[in-house]
């Protein structure tokens, strides 16, 4: 990113340092752990006062974890499954039960890939009909077996395309509101990259939702509102500011239920910390809601939907 071109340069210095110790045998290692410091405290720096377009740039940025890769990360005994039992398996939406803390959860999240090939496949993470449907079939299995879901939020939006229309895609998104709404079991939503539309709220009704630092949530990209406001992409940044998607605005809103802390600079900078927060975060939410009766989450969950919004009676 534009803005993270000083951690560049010292990350470049810190490795002209390395070069320049093995060709001297002179001992540089005081300058190189004085840059690493520096690098932190740049990253603290860059993050501290970002603009909601830079919150944007950092939800995609290429180096970020994505669900795979939390799932992995996070969870043991990740068990992958296939296909929606109707049309075909899409690549963009995983899911499968995986043990959290010893415990048994279904996990259920967008996938974008980590390259340009794994991406085509992916479909950047905007998921087909058949991918919702998918999900809602998960969902399904882990109420039969009384299993939480935890879903991670990744997309861009759901898949415009005509074949995705023909499928059925409005359909597709408002069965899994209906239904999700009504499950008996645990549903905690999380977003971990970007939180577009109809392909977010999906799999995005749950007795808690929560965003991480450097996420978005909102109807609409920014690009896309710009361009239907003033026919033109260069107006980003205003959209991205008035559209109050960062995680701040949306806690505010009272449309999330928490922030989650990232590492310092973004969770692309450190996979593994990334992955222990959400984690650490996760467990006591998962054990505070499994003190409750299907009844009562079924309930609170209607109620939580229900309220959302503010307006004015004249």
């Amino acid at each position: 990113m534009d803005f993270e071109k000083p951690v560049k340069d010292l990350i470049d210095e810190i490795e002209n340092t390395k070069n320049r110790q093995e060709k001297t045998n002179i001992d540089m290692s005081d300058m190189i752990q004085r840059l690493e410091q520096n690098i932190i405290e740049k990253r603290k720096d860059i993050t501290k006062d970002l603009t909601s377009w830079q919150r944007v740039q950092l939800s995609r940025h290429p180096d970020r974890p994505y669900t795979l890769k939390y799932i992995t990360k996070m969870t043991e005994n990740f068990v992958e499954l296939f296909g929606d039992r109707n049309v075909k398996d899409d690549k963009a939406m995983v899911g499968g039960f995986a043990s959290l803390n010893g415990e048994t959860v279904m996990m259920i999240g967008q996938q974008k890939g980590i390259n340009t090939k794994m991406r085509q496949l992916r479909n950047f993470g905007m998921a087909n009909p058949e991918g919702y449907r998918k999900a809602l079939r998960l969902m399904r299995l882990a109420e039969k077996f009384n299993k939480p879901i935890i879903t991670l939020i990744d997309t861009p939006g759901a898949f415009p395309g005509l074949e995705a229309e023909e499928r059925g895609q409005g359909e597709a998104i408002a069965r899994n509101i209906y239904e999700m709404i009504r499950l008996k079991v645990p549903v905690i939503c999380v977003i971990i990259g970007e939180g577009a539309s109809g392909g977010a709220m999906g799999i995005g009704v749950g007795d808690k939702v929560f965003m991480m630092e450097n996420t978005w949530y909102t109807v609409i990209s920014p690009e896309s509102c710009s361009s239907i406001l003033w026919r033109s992409w260069d107006k980003k940044e205003i959209a991205a500011e008035q559209l109050r998607l960062t995680a701040d605005k949306m806690l505010g809103f009272g449309l999330i239920d928490g922030i989650i802390p990232e590492p310092v600079g973004g969770a692309h900078w450190d996979y593994d910390e990334a992955a222990q927060k959400l984690k650490d975060f996760l467990i006591p939410v998962l054990q505070e809601q499994k003190q409750k009766t299907a009844e009562q989450r079924v309930s609170e969950r209607i109620e939580k939907f229900g309220k959302m919004g503010f307006w004015d009676e004249v």
